[in-house]
């Protein structure tokens, strides 16, 4: 009954994105140059009182924190669905502190050689969850039942599986200094070493997920009724200020992994 329940509301949620999506065309036809600020920390609306495996700290990165109307009420309405989550945003140049700062002079010069923003923030979103813990969401992505009941209170960690009932990573919510977790960024960190000449997908993305844990053995829950993407918002309205586009264009034009010779 319950999956009933959430699988309806999240057929409205996204009628109802969709039909925002439509309107955000007129708007920024009307207002061409109006972007919204999506700031770098937010506190929860009202704090829960009982304790989580999981922090209560929603995690999102972006290239700009200047955002369309679309991609800001996905932000808006991510906020509506886990108001006891404090909101956590990074842009390109604080996700390279944040790992400076945190980890070896090794990981850091890693990271610094990928060379398309996906494969980065697929990177930092596994390392800030081992250092801090919480739920990582796409840029595009929001729940589709409330937050706080998707991710129950004695979880460690959760992972969205989608329609090919495969592993993904626009969703993650895991506890600080998951083993799960470490072994992922290892993975991702041998990847960028090996100058293997693999794409996103392979390189950081979800198919390290898939490689390195097995669906019948880590808390998973479907997409249908925990995260959708591309609802609120869509590649023109994330990209409109990005000459170079999506990740999925970008990597076909550069080399993901910039050599070592070059980087040094």
């Amino acid at each position: 009954m319950r999956k009933l329940v959430v699988l309806a509301f999240a057929r409205i949620v996204k009628l109802l994105a969709n039909v925002t999506k439509l309107g955000a065309y007129a708007f920024h036809a009307l207002f061409p140059d109006k972007r919204f600020t999506i700031p770098e920390r937010a506190a929860p609306w009202w704090r829960s009182r009982q304790s989580s495996a999981v922090p209560r700290i929603i995690w999102q990165t972006n290239f700009t924190d200047k955002a369309t109307l679309p991609v800001y009420l996905n932000y808006l309405f991510n906020r509506l669905m886990a108001p006891s989550y404090e909101h956590r945003f990074m842009i390109t140049e604080a996700r390279a502190d944040f790992i400076r700062e945190n980890y070896t002079p090794e990981i850091f010069e890693a990271y610094s050689r990928l060379q398309v923003g996906a494969a980065q923030a697929d990177f930092w979103r596994v390392l800030v969850l081992h250092t801090h813990g919480g739920v990582y969401l796409d840029i595009d992505a929001h729940v589709v039942w409330p937050l706080g009941r998707i991710v129950k209170p004695d979880m460690e960690e959760l992972y969205v599986t989608t329609r090919r009932n495969e592993l993904s990573n626009y969703f993650i919510a895991s506890k600080p200094n998951n083993p799960n977790i470490e072994r992922i960024a290892e993975a991702i960190y041998t990847n960028i070493e090996s100058d293997s000449g693999k794409k996103v997908f392979e390189l950081t993305g979800p198919g390290v997920f898939n490689k390195m844990l097995s669906i019948h053995e880590v808390p998973t829950a479907s997409y249908r009724t925990t995260c959708n993407q591309g609802n609120f918002t869509n590649e023109y309205f994330q990209y409109i200020d990005k000459p170079q586009g999506k990740w999925t264009k970008e990597q076909h034009k550069i080399d993901v992994v910039r050599k070592r010779e070059a980087a040094e």
